[in-house]
């Protein structure tokens, strides 16, 4: 993005660290979780991320990620002071660039912004005696969101002034910069992702939100081989009608920069169309790929191999030994985060392949929605 050219950014807790502009990542966790978050980063590879030990409030725990850029206790890892400064919570996994982007650059010009929503559920005030006292007139009031952006400086000079009964107490980071620096800060409404993971149903709202996002785009590879150019052609056809198809025809013992691309784009879904017993070696190839590529495995891959039955001339077979070969491959995969399903379409007459093919399609949905690490290594049949 131009307008963050030359200019360095930070984020504290937990948000996007693959947006290039953002300098640094500082997640500040509990400090009995601090050995399981430095091996998640470790894990994923990420290379600006810093932990912190949080405190016993949020606002403390606030204060303790900005003294990274200040403070001499930090001076074994002391980083550079951004201009901006980004707070975000982890409870909100699924904030965009471009809301991230807003609120930097309103922060810019303010000193100071936050994502707002519309209330969705009245506010009102219960009396002593537990009756109502008053209510808010919710057309006048807005939910405050994160992401929220601040001047470095202006958001440490609030901290550095905050009593402890706001360190304790307090929840509102905008509120802290008007009180104690007079700074008045923008408001930018924010989109419907930003609703927070608070209760255990929404671990099961955000797996879903988390499936869907990664069931956009398949990719379909198949050989270039006159057995499989027309099932080549008729699969992709008839997933397009479901999911974005990127098709390829090609070996993948090739190096093939059409593939390359489609992989650096973060694709989660790969189908491999082969006329082989067992493909093991093709589909290693392109877990390889994977390994080295820039995609970031936060998220299960669903790859799956695809045999083909279909010549009235050749009788399909496969043995146990293959099968636990495949299996065996399958658990040594779902280790690097990447799910290999087997599935066979099985069809004599070529009056009912459309049929089957588009059979096929249904299972190769199901798996990419569901992403069940249970059937890993099995062997479908449509």
């Amino acid at each position: 993005m131009n307008e963050f050219t030359g200019v360095q950014h930070c984020i504290i807790l937990h948000c996007c660290p693959w947006i290039s502009w953002i300098s640094d990542v500082i997640v500040v966790v509990s400090p009995e979780n601090t050995e399981t978050m430095k091996t998640i980063i470790e894990k994923y590879g990420h290379k600006k991320v810093t932990v912190v030990k949080g405190g016993i409030t949020r606002h403390r725990s606030i204060f303790n990620g900005l003294k990274v850029f200040a403070e001499n206790e930090f001076s074994s890892h002391l980083l550079q002071k951004p201009e901006v400064v980004i707070i975000h919570d982890a409870v909100r996994p699924f904030v965009e660039e471009d809301i991230v982007a807003k609120v930097v650059m309103a922060a810019k010009e303010h000193g100071a912004a936050g994502a707002i929503r519309p209330l969705v559920s009245t506010v009102i005030a219960s009396a002593a005696d537990g009756c109502l006292d008053h209510s808010l007139e919710r057309a006048r009031y807005r939910a405050s969101e994160m992401p929220q952006a601040f001047l470095f400086d202006t958001i440490y000079e609030a901290y550095q002034q905050c009593t402890d009964y706001d360190l304790d107490y307090g929840t509102e980071c905008l509120h802290l910069v008007l009180k104690y620096c007079k700074t008045n800060a923008k408001l930018v409404e924010g989109t419907a992702d930003l609703w927070k993971v608070t209760y255990k149903r929404d671990l099961y709202a955000a797996d879903s939100i988390i499936k869907d996002n990664l069931s956009q785009q398949v990719c379909v590879i198949t050989n270039v081989k006159e057995t499989l150019a027309q099932v080549g052609f008729l699969l992709p056809e008839s997933l397009k009608s479901q999911i974005k198809v990127e098709a390829i025809s090609q070996s993948l013992s090739k190096n093939d920069s059409h593939l390359q691309n489609i992989i650096s784009g973060q694709c989660y879904n790969f189908v491999c169309v082969n006329d082989k017993r067992c493909a093991i070696q093709e589909i290693q190839e392109l877990v390889d790929m994977l390994e080295k590529s820039n995609i970031p495995l936060l998220y299960p891959v669903v790859l799956i191999s695809v045999h083909l039955d279909i010549s009235e001339n050749n009788s399909f077979s496969i043995g146990m030994e293959d099968l636990t070969m495949i299996k065996k491959f399958a658990r040594e995969t779902k280790k690097k985060n990447i799910l290999v399903y087997g599935l066979l379409i099985q069809c004599k007459d070529p009056l009912l392949l459309q049929e089957t093919v588009n059979s096929a399609a249904a299972l190769i949905m199901a798996l990419i929605k569901d992403r069940n690490p249970e059937l890993i290594g099995q062997l479908l049949v449509a």
